[in-house]
């Protein structure tokens, strides 16, 4: 992957979702860090304060930000995040579909609220951000959604989280074909397990040691592994890639 030139999206806007912290944070400031205005969104007052430290991350680095909240699982409030870069900023380049929820349980024991939250906010969500990632992003823009490794693990526990991470795929290939003449890509980034409060919410200290243990290196993945892949996926060189899953995990599996 070559480097991205240090400013190579001045003028443009990146609408972020959950960019509070972890990675959707890590994304923000590495796009502003290159000339991009960012669009900081977050699920609620919980996150209110993560949100403005992003914010100012953002700033520091150079760009100008927005903040903007919602429960991307009623597709209203999506289209309301959208209109509203829109209004700032009157133009949406990249949109990065960052936003999930992790449950690590046996089918056995989830419930349907289980289900349904996982499936809200990691298939629904994602679905309708695309869906107005494609009425409203720029012709040569970007649409990039975080899967997850899981898809091509065979492990027990994460059914309801890998299985609600699932659809991004068709959804990514099916928005790529119906888009791509505009010369906008869309694709799946599947990072593998990363050292983040995440992650780590559902794991104890064996599945931690399990888990570094099946990479390469011997270690978790930390959110600068995966920056890389956003940054070239944004970047003028990525044009035709399009409509795949990039794994990106240390070889803590392949598919």
């Amino acid at each position: 992957m070559s480097e991205t030139n240090n400013k190579d999206l001045s003028g443009k806007v990146a609408l972020i979702t959950g960019a509070a912290r972890n990675m959707g944070r890590a994304f923000a400031v590495a796009l502003a860090s290159r000339g991009a205005s960012i669009v900081v969104h977050y699920h609620s007052d919980a996150s209110v304060t993560d949100a403005e430290e992003t914010a100012r991350l953002v700033k520091d680095a150079g760009g100008q930000t927005l903040l903007v909240q919602g429960d991307l699982a009623v597709p209203a409030n999506a289209e309301s995040i959208f209109a509203n870069a829109k209004s700032a900023f009157g133009r949406i380049d990249i949109v990065i579909n960052n936003a999930g929820l992790v449950i690590k349980k046996p089918i056995m024991e989830c419930s349907e609220e289980d289900f349904d939250r996982s499936f809200g906010i990691n298939a629904k969500a994602a679905f309708f951000v695309m869906q107005q990632a494609a009425r409203c992003i720029e012709d040569g823009g970007r649409v990039i959604s975080m899967g997850t490794s899981l898809l091509g693990a065979f492990t027990p526990m994460y059914g309801v989280y890998a299985g609600s991470k699932a659809p991004l795929e068709d959804f990514s290939r099916a928005l790529a074909k119906e888009i791509g003449g505009r010369g906008v890509t869309v694709n799946t980034v599947a990072p593998g397990p990363i050292d983040t409060p995440f992650f780590h919410g559902e794991e104890n200290e064996q599945s931690v040691a399990y888990l570094k243990a099946a990479s390469v290196t011997g270690r978790l993945g930390e959110i600068e592994d995966i920056v890389p892949t956003i940054n070239f996926l944004t970047a003028a060189e990525s044009q035709w890639i399009t409509g795949q899953t990039i794994f990106v995990n240390g070889g803590f599996v392949t598919r």
